[in-house]
């Protein structure tokens, strides 16, 4: 078999190996803006649609590791091409961890509803950084398939700005208990559902990393923005 036919059949693996992760990354996305929903509407249903599609996410993350073994066992890749397999298997298991953070929100929403609390709950901010989150996955995906360091780099400069807000949203609720002790277990409950959406930004920026390790061979997680926009140049 010729060396040209070994790489075509290497390529249309990678190939397929890329496709099944944006369509995991396509899954985890509707997981979080269902939760989005769910959060935004304090809906039973749209909760429970999030916590039915966490089994199949599990399970692409699990197909897509086996597939990856398949491929470094059979092809031993060298350079590039293995830093691309090691970052796909990292991105699947943020993708997964993106999903446990949204059925978190799912299972709070359900439990909020439950309570009978959710008529009180000034969740308004938290739609807002939830729609942020959402749309840094979306980004970093976007950017993972087309290998887009400069975008990359745009998504950990956006991560900041969301735990930003996420600690501006922390002081207030602290004041808010200080205030008012009513306040202490509806707050806490939005501290849960704030920090999972913060982790799904958080996992976004991995993914921006990622790109950053296939694309320059850098490991930049660590350092400064300044040494990251460095090594991008």
């Amino acid at each position: 078999m010729s060396d040209k036919h070994l790489s075509s059949q290497f390529d249309s693996e990678l190939t397929n190996v890329s496709t099944r992760v944006m369509e995991m990354g396509g899954l985890v996305e509707s997981q979080i803006r269902t939760a989005v929903y769910a959060l935004a509407q304090f809906s039973a249903d749209a909760a429970s649609q999030v916590s039915e599609a966490e089994s199949r996410v599990n399970a692409m993350e699990v197909e897509i590791d086996k597939e990856l073994s398949s491929i470094i066992a059979r092809r031993q890749p060298t350079a590039r091409d293995l830093r691309l397999l090691i970052a796909i298997s990292k991105t699947t298991a943020n993708l997964e961890r993106a999903g446990d953070e949204a059925d978190k929100i799912a299972r709070m929403v359900k439990s909020i509803i439950e309570s009978g609390a959710a008529r009180t709950m000034p969740a308004s901010e938290l739609r807002v950084a939830a729609d942020l989150a959402s749309g840094l996955l979306r980004k970093a995906l976007d950017a993972f398939a087309r290998l887009d360091v400069n975008m990359a780099v745009s998504i950990l400069k956006e991560d900041d700005a969301i735990d930003k807000e996420f600690d501006g949203f922390v002081r207030k609720l602290i004041t808010y208990m200080m205030e008012d002790p009513r306040a202490i277990s509806p707050s806490l409950d939005l501290l849960f559902l704030a920090k999972a959406i913060e982790r799904i930004g958080d996992h976004a920026k991995n993914i921006a990393e990622f790109i950053i390790y296939v694309v320059k061979g850098a490991d930049i997680r660590h350092t400064s923005m300044e040494t990251i926009e460095s090594v991008v140049r």
